[in-house]
């Protein structure tokens, strides 16, 4: 005799990290050396984000023995936590790195990297664990607690990427940097007129790299990246939601076995029976009971898309009879959710016929109800965060104009990668790459977790792309100029960082866990086209041909809101006027 597991028994999520997630931080390891030139220096936000996880998840299953949780809570938290944890000490990172070179003490720098950079994160941050905070809102408790855990492990995230970093950062001195980066400073400041020269260097690169090939064409770039994202989220459409079966295990997994067995041998069906409890009147013999429980299994059996009814079990004071009802395809199937709807639409007419009346339970009837209320509730959840964030934007960009692009330019990836996902994971498209080998329905909880995670991870990059360019507005330069210069200020470390978070979704796609895979995969992927596609080509395509007007703000609203200051820059003030002070104190 061969025993085959189900895959309810082989979910196992004692193995966090596999070898896919470690090819992944392997890959994001690479970027940051290649990004900050020195092992020091790229090992920090690691090691930052590796401290984050152990709190933000150790804490999680730290609650597990007084909070019941599904296996994938921990999953997304150490996948958020991972993410954030590195990009928000980079951005730090990155900042004094620079100010260093230009000649800054070291620890004014740290304080300025922290009030600026830091800032910056601060209200990225928010956004994000406003986005997952908001995962109570539907009501369902394994989703909340989701919800709440990895925004709890984020919000560690943000914390120790604004005290342990600024700390490390400071002990660290001048060897952050290599000793071949200092030599090129000292070479270039002993060098005369090297500011003027700086400037000019500056000035070519924001006007011929990527964000001055976009600033030239604008419409061009504009058009092209809205059509090639409604192209890629065209497949969107046919989106259809349900909680996963054993047919979405691999092939070669024990549970995948068990599946196709049970399947073939008895029919799609039976991987996933409805269960049936019907109510019957009070004082019935024996015989009367069990020719009533005859009565509705005939009436079960002869709905569509229903191969057997069998009464299963009577109670002893012959009131409760149990029915199991076996459908013709497997449990996420539509024709299931078809026969679960229509079992519970015929109620009152079972019960004007028999006398019973019936409710519905059991593992199938409750991933269907899941789904239904996941569906239900994204409407409201999606407006309660877009609602929160763009307040929050608000805030910090002191426009209108701005939050309204941020949150279009949101929805136009979230298209994109749902209409990924439904193409991979539903229609099949790249199977044999992905390892679908057996395409559904996708993840009923996947596009409100998606919702969520990418809505606070595209505010982050524009947190950090749009202050650069208000940065430089509101330091003099004219509206449009001031695109391109604070574009490529941004643009490098924006880019590395989104390549990171990539990396890092990515080596999820092959988690030992297969409810892990597709949010892997469309995380990853939406945080690839709006990171590239919309923060870095269709943002300053459009802030570009606004002009002045993309920083438009009511008189009467610009009196109201409070002056955050994300970019820091009465701290930079501070910064340039204390030498100056410092002199005329001398001479005195």
């Amino acid at each position: 005799m061969t025993a085959l597991a189900s895959k309810e028994i082989t979910e196992d999520v004692s193995e966090l990290f596999g070898i896919s997630e470690i090819l992944g931080i392997a890959i994001a390891a690479l970027v940051l050396i290649v990004m900050l030139g020195t092992l020091i220096a790229a090992g920090l936000p690691l090691l930052m984000a590796l401290i984050g996880v152990a709190v933000g998840v150790g804490g999680t299953f730290a609650l597990s023995g007084a909070v019941d949780m599904s296996s994938i809570s921990p999953m997304l938290a150490l996948m958020l936590g991972l993410a954030v944890g590195i990009d928000y000490s980079l951005f730090i990172v990155n900042r004094h790195r620079s100010q260093l070179l230009a000649g800054m003490d070291a620890e004014e720098s740290v304080a300025l990297a922290t009030g600026t950079s830091g800032n910056a994160v601060l209200f990225a941050g928010l956004t994000v664990i406003i986005a997952l905070a908001a995962l109570v809102v539907p009501g369902l408790p394994f989703l909340a607690v989701m919800g709440l855990s990895a925004a709890a492990t984020v919000a560690v995230a943000v914390v120790v990427a604004l005290t342990l970093t600024p700390a490390v950062l400071s002990l660290m001195g001048r060897r952050l940097i290599s000793q071949r980066a200092w030599a090129r400073a000292a070479k270039r400041d002993a060098h005369p007129g090297h500011e003027a020269e700086d400037r000019a260097k500056e000035e070519h690169r924001s006007s011929h790299g990527w964000g001055g090939l976009v600033t030239r064409h604008p419409v061009a770039a504009l058009v092209a990246g809205v059509l090639l994202l409604g192209i890629v989220a065209l497949p969107a459409s046919q989106l259809r939601l349900a909680l996963p079966d054993g047919g979405s295990e691999p092939v070669d997994s024990q549970a995948y076995h068990a599946y196709d067995v049970t399947g073939r041998s008895f029919g799609e069906g039976m991987t996933g029976p409805i269960v049936v409890v019907g109510e019957f009147p009070a004082g019935l013999s024996e015989t009367e009971a069990q020719t009533r429980q005859l009565d509705v299994a005939d009436v079960l059996r002869g709905m569509d898309n229903v191969t057997a009814a069998v009464p299963v079990a009577l109670s002893e004071d012959r009131r409760t009879a149990v029915f199991q009802v076996v459908p013709q395809e497997g449990p996420a199937s539509a024709s299931t959710v078809q026969v679960v709807s229509e079992l519970r639409a015929n109620k009152a007419g079972i019960q004007e016929a028999t006398g019973v009346s019936i409710g519905l339970t059991g593992q199938t009837a409750g991933n269907v109800d899941v789904s239904t209320k996941l569906a239900e509730a994204l409407p409201l959840y999606l407006a309660i965060v877009v609602g929160l964030s763009m307040i929050l934007l608000l805030l910090v960009f002191r426009s209108v104009v701005v939050p309204l692009l941020a949150t279009g330019g949101f929805l136009l990836s979230l298209a994109a990668a749902f209409g990924a996902v439904v193409a991979v994971y539903q229609w099949g498209w790249l199977g044999a790459v992905f390892d679908v080998a057996n395409p559904g329905a996708v993840l009923s909880f996947l596009p409100i977790i998606l919702i969520g995670v990418l809505f606070g991870l595209a505010m982050d990059y524009q947190v950090f792309i749009t202050s650069g360019m208000r940065e430089s507005y509101m330091h003099g330069e004219s509206a449009r100029h001031a695109v391109r210069s604070g574009f490529s200020h941004a643009a490098a470390v924006v880019a590395a960082a989104a390549i990171i978070m990539v990396s890092v979704f990515a080596g999820f796609i092959f988690s030992h866990l297969t409810m892990v895979r597709p949010l892997g995969f469309a995380m990853a992927f939406g945080v690839l086209v709006d990171a590239f596609v919309v923060r870095m080509t269709i943002v300053p395509a459009a802030m570009y041909l606004l002009g002045s007007k993309a920083w438009w703000l009511p008189t009467w609203l610009e009196r109201i809101l409070p002056d955050v200051d994300v970019e820091g820059a009465r701290l930079r003030q501070d910064a340039t006027s204390a030498p100056a002070s410092t002199e005329l104190v001398h001479q005195a």
